[in-house]
């Protein structure tokens, strides 16, 4: 009995050594086969934009391809919950942001996801202000002479955002508790579909990305009014803060990074944030969104865990202040 004994536990010890070294070699081997970044916005915004040229150098230096696959809607929540049920072998990656890794914790009811437990952060990626664009329609050429408008026609201005609780909405929220005037809040599935309704005049203004915004501004299409962020955006020092123009401490940012769903092997994580640290020093990726007010930022992944730790408190106590109430 003793040998029978003795030799099943040899089995098991055999078993558990080629288990290891199965999962040792698969990691030695990652990438292996193409891998998957969800962007949770409609192709030609911000995100998809940035995601897309990562996603190429990525696959240049992997010798894999990075599909880029999008599922916008739900203030980003559809894609986040898709990669947060995902396998965690890597191979499926999540485009997250102060949004969908923060704000939605709060301002939906509905969230199906835990920003911290449910993802293993890989990387920061970008940060970005947002622009406060209007429709040429709109008799403003300034912050104050658009309040004044605005609060002329009360519940009848409208601006547009990518969804209930997202940065777009959050920022618009943040601009009517502080101006006291009464915008609708018109939400869609990405920053284009509402980007494209601006400049057909549908809706009257939006507090968007650079990126999709700013070259309609510099085509004569939209008018900019001022930047959100608390600084001047230093690719666009041209261009006013909303605070500068008499809107007291109006401060909003966002930032956007690189997560995988958690219980990723850490080696995994690390050779996918020290590949996408490389790609982002690269002074063509980092000046090429420059003059859109993008700031294109790397991080470790420990350093991405801690700024999502130390925003959703934050954040919630600002959409709280902002009058957004859990939908």
């Amino acid at each position: 009995m003793h040998r029978t004994l003795t030799m099943a536990v040899r089995l098991a010890c055999g078993v558990l050594l080629a288990g290891a070294w199965t999962a040792a070699a698969a990691q030695a081997d990652y990438p292996a086969r193409p891998i998957k970044l969800v962007v949770p916005y409609p192709p030609g915004g911000i995100g998809d934009t940035m995601s897309r040229d990562l996603g190429s150098r990525m696959a240049k230096r992997f010798g894999q391809p990075v599909v880029i696959e999008n599922r916008p809607g739900a203030s980003q929540m559809i894609g986040a919950e898709y990669v947060a049920r995902s396998p965690a072998d890597g191979y499926t990656l999540f485009l997250g942001s102060l949004t969908s890794l923060g704000l939605v914790a709060y301002s939906q009811k509905a969230i199906s996801y835990d920003p911290v437990r449910d993802f293993a952060p890989v990387s920061m990626f970008f940060s970005t202000p947002l622009y406060m664009v209007v429709n040429p329609s709109v008799p403003a050429s300034d912050v104050p002479t658009f309040i004044a408008w605005a609060k002329s026609h009360p519940g009848k201005a409208s601006f547009g955002s990518i969804g209930i609780g997202g940065s777009l909405h959050l920022a618009g929220a943040m601009f009517n508790a502080a101006t006291g005037t009464d915008m609708q809040h018109i939400p869609y599935k990405g920053s284009m579909p509402a980007l494209n309704d601006l400049l057909a005049g549908r809706i009257d203004v939006m507090f968007d990305a650079g990126t999709s915004s700013l070259p309609q501004v510099r085509a004569g299409k939209l008018r900019v009014l001022g930047v959100t962020s608390a600084k001047r955006a230093s690719g666009t020092p041209e261009i006013s803060t909303i605070a500068e123009q008499g809107v007291g401490s109006y401060d909003a940012s966002f930032w956007f990074g690189i997560v995988a769903p958690a219980g990723t092997p850490k080696e995994t994580v690390q050779k996918l944030s020290a590949t996408i640290n490389d790609i982002l020093r690269l002074p063509e990726i980092r000046d090429r969104y420059k003059s859109n007010g993008v700031e294109v930022e790397g991080s470790t992944p420990e350093e991405m865990a801690a700024q999502i730790r130390k925003d959703l408190p934050r954040w919630t106590e600002i959409q709280r202040q902002a009058g957004i109430v859990p939908e």
